[in-house]
């Protein structure tokens, strides 16, 4: 393990008010956003959307880095390419999503667990030779009657903190995601008290497991209200309640939080976290950015359709998003900048 490599790495991916575009949606969760929009769930149909996204011109002035999947580090361009050396050559930061997915725990009713430490070293010394330089372990944490519960809690911050030891020692950084659910009618209130004892205890666990903090990246929620709550806050107040959170629980060592859109609608992820910037940026001890799935992706999805014919349109949409959430990483964002494409 070089440790002075890691967090050069972990600095590179959250320089230049660049952030990192999540692209490694599972086979399973790809085809379902696929066969909403009538494009064939093949691996050839998912390896041209990737293709898409990752020739798009202009991309790396807002991509620092991307996560991709499994399947797709083993493919390639039309050219012949690898999507490895693809992302390399624009000097975007090639990275992995590892874990195998959040399943059903045990003794716990309505929550989850996210499986795959078995194997993950040796799986981890694939991937650094291969040329990836990162990866992403995700945990969901959900608000509902008597949930989260504190064994829910601790599993998965604990799993979190193996998986980001193992990392380091393969010479990767690790991407470390806990993510409470939008899902349900909670408060933002109720959003705040979970996602502080959540990072607490992450963090709590990142420390016992010897993780050095420098060398890592924190990928959470922004705190907000239940997509089904009466009552949803302002912008600003959201920028406000959740970097009161973070500031309480986040240590100041690590170098950049780098926002999950969650299904935040495009605009609304763009606003919020050019709202933190705005009001905060100047005195955080972390840079705060991006790692966006949806968020970026769907309008280039949804122009794309599955058709030859439309990647250029779709790939101004995607460079365009990207666009904005640079632009929002600097505080820069705003109504004229979003309809610039029009």
């Amino acid at each position: 393990m070089n440790i002075q490599e890691i967090i050069y790495t972990a600095k590179a991916l959250i320089a230049n008010d660049k952030g990192l575009l999540a692209m490694d949606e599972s086979n399973p969760t790809c085809n379902k956003r696929f066969a909403a929009l009538g494009i064939p769930q093949t691996e050839e149909f998912r390896r041209s959307y990737r293709e898409l996204i990752v020739t798009t011109p202009g991309l790396a002035e807002s991509i620092s880095g991307a996560i991709l999947y499994d399947e797709t580090i083993r493919q390639h361009l039309k050219d012949g390419k690898s999507f490895i050396k693809a992302l390399t050559d624009k000097e975007i930061i090639p990275g992995i999503k590892v874990d195998a997915g959040a399943k059903d725990m045990a003794g716990h009713l309505g929550e989850k667990i996210t499986e795959g430490l078995d194997g993950l070293r040796n799986r981890l010394q694939e991937y650094a030779q291969m040329g990836l330089r990162f990866a992403k372990w995700r945990a969901v944490i959900a608000i509902g009657d008597n949930i989260p519960s504190h064994g829910s809690i601790e599993a998965n911050a604990h799993a979190l903190a193996r998986y980001a030891a193992l990392c380091q020692e393969a010479g990767l950084v690790p991407i470390v995601e806990p993510e409470v659910l939008m899902d349900g009618d909670h408060t933002i209130e109720q959003c705040f008290e979970i996602t502080e004892e959540v990072l607490r205890t992450v963090f709590n666990q990142l420390y016992a497991q010897r993780v050095t903090l420098e060398g890592m990246i924190l990928k959470p929620n922004m705190v907000l209200p239940g997509l089904n709550c009466t009552k949803q806050e302002s912008v600003d107040d959201i920028a406000d309640i959740t970097v009161e959170c973070l500031l309480r629980a986040v240590p100041a060592a690590i170098p950049g939080i780098v926002f999950l859109s969650g299904g935040q609608s495009p605009e609304l992820a763009s606003a919020r976290l050019n709202a933190m910037n705005v009001r905060f940026k100047s005195r955080l001890p972390w840079a705060l950015a991006f790692s966006f799935s949806r968020a970026i992706q769907y309008p280039a999805l949804e122009i794309w359709h599955g058709e030859e014919a439309n990647v250029e349109e779709a790939q101004q949409a995607l460079y365009h998003r990207a666009r904005c959430n640079r632009a929002a990483r600097r505080g820069e964002y705003n109504a004229w900048i979003e309809r610039e494409q029009e």
